[in-house]
């Protein structure tokens, strides 16, 4: 199993598109390539590595209402159009683990990476991302991921016996 690393995610600036429903159903290769397309347009220079960031834990949340943001990093000062958003997002604390595996892995990975959050004092803040590191492959019929998975984190706060009392 793949080691978590807590790290300092740095601040950067996002083009994105929000998409609302199954997870599994997202056009990634369509949204990708309008953002890169827009960027283009746009003449700002994009990021090498696209991102999702997942607002739901699908376990949790009918497929339908699961909601996403696909985008890219981008430089400069861009403002969204064509239903292409931009925001920044800030630096942030993250457990992160990397994943190369057929995609049917990826629930046990997120199950492992919720499991380290909790058992080391530490609590979700904030939606998944995932950076994608290399295009998904198919390989035998099987979709092949690689990916960044990062889950924003803050330390839990401690109870301190006889406080407030």
């Amino acid at each position: 199993m793949a080691k978590v690393k807590v790290e300092t995610r740095r601040p950067i600036r996002i083009a994105h598109i929000e998409h609302a429903g199954d997870y599994g159903a997202i056009p990634f290769d369509r949204y990708i390539e309008r953002l890169y397309g827009w960027a283009k347009e746009r003449k700002t220079r994009p990021g090498f590595y696209p991102m999702g960031i997942f607002h739901d834990p699908p376990a949790d949340t009918p497929p339908a209402k699961c909601r996403s943001e696909i985008g890219i990093p981008i430089t400069g000062d861009a403002r969204g159009s064509r239903g292409i958003k931009t925001k920044d997002l800030p630096e942030m604390k993250v457990a992160a683990v990397s994943f190369k595996g057929p995609s049917s892995e990826y629930r046990k990975t997120y199950d492992m990476l919720s499991a380290w959050v909790a058992e080391n004092g530490y609590a979700w803040a904030g939606p998944s991302i995932e950076v994608y590191t290399k295009k998904p492959e198919q390989v035998g019929g099987t979709t092949i991921m690689y990916a960044k998975i990062e889950a924003p984190i803050r330390k839990k706060r401690v109870a301190v016996a006889g406080a407030g009392s």
